[in-house]
């Protein structure tokens, strides 16, 4: 099969019109028209309808439309596979200062000889979809939101159970707690700003809502790290959960306490995700080294949501 043709079949499917999707491929429109009338030639059916508005897909054309990016993307795959060696491995770590981004600090203590390209994508959306292109070599992702799985051709591994803290100004009712349980906190605030539903963080603690009876506020705007710890600082009625492994630096004066949470104690856990046929040869080292230093997954006397993979 033609793969430009099929490369403009889905330009023209995207833009709406031939004269878009020509202007799009730097070619001419009869040169795109072309190419779609030899593929219809080939497959026997008709993909296009022209209409004032523009092409509209046929029943067919809606039919061979995922099959065709799905070649697309496994000639992406196809040439990476000869370039790979050529080109950095390329992790998303969600942000700076969690987990992921420490997992690859360590790793890259451990191969300094492999060259890091290290990206932050928000959402696990766009992390599956990037890996799926051949965009992104790995992602460490809460791995699944519930209804919503994981793409046959993505792959995935635990490779750190997190456990959460409680995060508390010095003025806070738990400040001098050496410890707390998940049952003492269903009478104290718990703010985290900015969840966005249908993230997999959001999954998470709606789930722990639901167990355990805390209360959770998202209100305000997210305005990051800095302007959380400010706030945490000087209001004793609230606190906010923090992973363990999460890098945190504040003011000496604001004076916050990280409290372990215990009865059970709240774990994030972590995956590494890839593309099952991913032909870069440092992925398979990222994967061994993970590993090698992953902590044991769901130990006594921690808690994680049921659609966590046990694996």
């Amino acid at each position: 099969m033609d793969l430009e043709a099929v490369r403009t079949f889905v330009a023209v499917t995207e833009a709406g019109q031939f004269q878009e999707a020509a202007v799009g491929l730097s070619i001419t429109q009869q040169a795109v028209s072309k190419r779609v009338a030899g593929l219809e030639r080939g497959l026997g059916v008709r993909l296009f309808t022209r209409t004032p508005r523009g092409a509209e897909l046929t029943i067919d054309g809606q039919a061979f439309l995922p099959h065709a990016r799905e070649l697309l993307r496994v000639a992406e795959r196809a040439v990476a596979s000869v370039r790979t060696v050529r080109r950095p491995l390329r992790v998303d770590v969600v942000a700076s200062r969690v987990a992921g981004s420490g997992l690859m600090r360590g790793f890259h203590r451990a191969h300094p000889e492999i060259d890091l390209d290290v990206v932050m994508l928000f959402d696990i959306e766009a992390a599956v979809a990037a890996i799926r292109s051949g965009t992104l070599d790995a992602s460490f992702r809460a791995v699944a939101v519930p209804g919503r799985p994981l793409p046959e051709d993505i792959q995935s591994v635990r490779v750190l159970d997190e456990p959460l803290q409680l995060l508390t100004g010095p003025a806070h009712a738990l400040a001098d707690a050496r410890s707390v349980t998940v049952a003492e906190l269903a009478d104290h605030r718990l703010w985290i700003p900015g969840l966005v539903p249908g993230t997999e963080w959001a999954a998470y603690y709606d789930d722990l809502v639901a167990e355990f009876g805390v209360t959770i506020e998202a209100t305000g705007p997210n305005f990051g790290s800095d302007a959380l710890l400010d706030t945490i600082a000087d209001t004793p009625a609230l606190a906010t959960f923090m992973g363990e492994h999460t890098r945190l630096i504040w003011p000496t004066g604001h004076g916050l306490r990280r409290i372990p949470v215990t009865d059970p104690t709240p774990v994030y856990p972590h995956s590494l995700l890839w593309h099952r046929d991913n032909p870069h040869p440092a992925l398979a080292t990222l994967r061994d080294h993970l590993a090698a230093t992953a902590a044991g997954h769901d130990a006594a006397g921690t808690w994680r949501p049921d659609w966590v993979s046990p694996s």
